[in-house]
């Protein structure tokens, strides 16, 4: 991304952890914990701030911190070349201005691949963000992991360089939904151009802003369930401790399967199971998913 307003992209993803995360928290919390551990979202959100202090929040930020910038560049840098290979394909169609644009469709096709690609870059980042919010200990001194770095280098000596691509199943499914993120996006922002010369209309700055907040709620509604596989299966074996040594690995971190996974969530909970954690994604995603697509996509 380029700078805009003598920002660094950095500071941007920085501020962007610092309103969400809590948020993200939360979430996990729910989406992994035992069954009757919580009772809802404001539940979880009490029992943290009371048993771990306000900042256990904020456990499991640094990745983000850190490789935000990375991942969202991967994701809008490939959905741009995608977007031009669509076009020179000929996934178009005539514009009312008469010049030829892609169709909605490749827009989503366009948001599904770069979502594919990103999941590369992405899932080392969010598989230590769940490890480490998953530590429920007040204590630094009593927590398994002391720090990402810390967190790293256990995976990697009990799974080798590969674990930290747990979950990366999981992570194509659920990055699949950016089809449905640029798909609504185009959407929305075509139906705001209609506005154009009309009492109605707004700027496309504004339009950009807009879109992008409601695309987050379309993507949020058709991505929770695979959010929720996805975190479990980079839990794991949360919440029973993670080993210390590869012999106690033994049995233990057979990573389970995307399936094993979803039909553990069904038996256990039903449908519902699937979409833990919803209210804290809506609350945090149009402020974050607003600001993100504001700064893409307005020169």
């Amino acid at each position: 991304m380029s700078q805009e307003d003598g920002q660094p992209s950095h500071l941007r993803f920085s501020g962007a952890v610092a309103v969400g995360h809590g948020f993200d928290t939360v979430k996990t919390r729910m989406q992994c914990a035992p069954k009757g551990t919580y009772h809802g979202a404001l539940d979880v959100l009490l029992k943290i701030i009371k048993n771990e202090g306000m900042f256990a929040l904020y456990k499991g930020a640094t990745p983000p911190a850190v490789g935000w910038a990375a991942i969202d560049s991967v994701l809008l840098g490939s959905l741009h070349n995608y977007r031009l290979f669509l076009l020179r394909s000929g996934m178009t169609e005539m514009s009312p201005s008469g010049l030829p644009r892609l169709t909605l469709f490749a827009h989503g096709l366009a948001g599904l691949f770069a979502g594919w690609t990103s999941a590369i870059v992405a899932t080392p980042v969010e598989l230590l963000k769940v490890k480490l919010q998953l530590q429920s200990q007040k204590s630094p001194l009593d927590r398994r992991f002391k720090g990402p770095i810390h967190c790293a280098r256990q995976i990697i000596c009990i799974q080798g360089i590969t674990g930290l691509w747990s979950g990366f199943t999981g992570s194509l499914a659920f990055r699949s939904n950016f089809f449905w993120m640029f798909l609504s996006f185009e959407a929305i922002m075509r139906a705001f151009s209609r506005l154009e010369g009309t009492p109605y209309q707004i700027s496309t700055g504004s339009a950009n802003f807009w879109s992008g907040g409601l695309a987050s709620f379309v993507y949020w509604a058709m991505a929770i369930p695979l959010d929720n596989i996805k975190n479990r299966m980079m839990a794991h074996p949360y919440p029973q401790p993670y080993p210390q040594t590869v012999t106690s690995a033994q049995g233990v971190l057979k990573n389970p399967s995307f399936l094993r996974v979803a039909r553990h969530i069904y038996y256990r909970d039903g449908m519902a199971g699937f979409f833990r954690g919803l209210t804290p994604c809506f609350l945090r995603a149009f402020p974050v998913n607003a600001s993100a697509l504001f700064v893409y996509e307005v020169p």
